[in-house]
């Protein structure tokens, strides 16, 4: 862990958060947008194909400054608390695997109502965001803006228990070598790195989340629903290849995203900690 977040405050890592998630959804929504069509039952180019790839940015910008600050306020502090309680040398991958599921599973709070509405929008289901909310509100009720809650939590832990104790390794063991700590820019890219070796093992479990999202109760065929099933479904009717669907732009997205997302938040908080910006010792 770079020195910056060995100094800074919760207060500091919600607002380094925010700005991370603003910044990776912003960049990179047009590359999840052709994921999403790609994994739709309905095919990519029944589903839009390249046509309005910033259908949904709205609300993945509302939905991404929050969840983003909720992972790495619980990460941060949670990662705090057991390296006080547990011995960091033997334990450090179980603990980065621990902060950072106890991180994701807070964030899907807010992370899977806001997917539930972007996906619709990306696969045409809806132009607007009102009438996607009001749709889904009035035809499956608040349960249905957590539709996917558990496939989304049962993919994310598996992701992240990969991606943060790989880069958490990858920056301590580059800080060794140099004799310092991990810069912004350098931890970006071991974050693009740790993110495309986790993304390219989940994405079985990123098809059936998007599957069991996209589905609703008044549809035709029959909507997924549990992860186990859907993706028995998805292998035994369009093959085991349909479960790595958008495996490319998946990667791409994340390697990227990652970069991006980690970069900006070690960056913020170092840049917070300097000027003092949320520092509680100035009050």
């Amino acid at each position: 862990m770079s020195n910056s977040n060995q100094q800074g405050n919760l207060k500091q890592f919600l607002l380094a958060g925010a700005c991370a998630g603003t910044a990776v959804d912003t960049a990179l929504f047009p590359l999840d947008t052709i994921k999403t069509r790609l994994q739709s039952q309905h095919g990519f180019i029944a589903s839009g194909g390249f046509r309005g790839i910033y259908s949904g940015l709205l609300t993945a910008v509302i939905g991404s400054a929050p969840g983003a600050s909720l992972f790495f306020v619980t990460y941060e502090a949670t990662k705090r608390v057991l390296g006080a309680t547990v011995d960091q040398g033997q334990y450090t991958p179980l603990i980065h695997m621990v902060a950072a599921s106890c991180g994701e599973t807070v964030a899907c709070t807010v992370r899977v109502p806001t997917e539930v509405i972007k996906q619709r929008m990306q696969t045409k289901q809806f132009t607007k965001t009102s009438a996607a909310v009001s749709h889904v509100l009035r035809t499956e009720g608040i349960l249905g803006m957590y539709r996917g809650f558990l496939s989304t939590v049962a993919r994310e832990i598996p992701f992240t228990c990969i991606q943060f104790p790989l880069y958490e390794y990858f920056k301590r063991t580059y800080a060794t070598m140099k004799g310092r700590p991990t810069e912004p820019y350098e931890a970006a890219f071991m974050g693009s790195f740790a993110g495309a070796i986790a993304a390219a093992t989940t994405t079985p479990l990123d098809v059936c989340k998007t599957r069991i999202m996209l589905s609703h109760k008044n549809q035709s065929a029959k909507h997924y629903d549990g992860i186990i099933s859907t993706m028995k479904r998805i292998a035994a009717e369009e093959g085991p290849r349909a479960l790595f669907s958008g495996i490319g732009p998946r990667v791409m997205w994340i390697s990227i995203g990652g970069s991006i997302f980690l970069g900006v938040y070690e960056k913020a908080v170092k840049t917070f900690v300097q000027l003092r910006i949320l520092d509680e010792q100035r009050f």
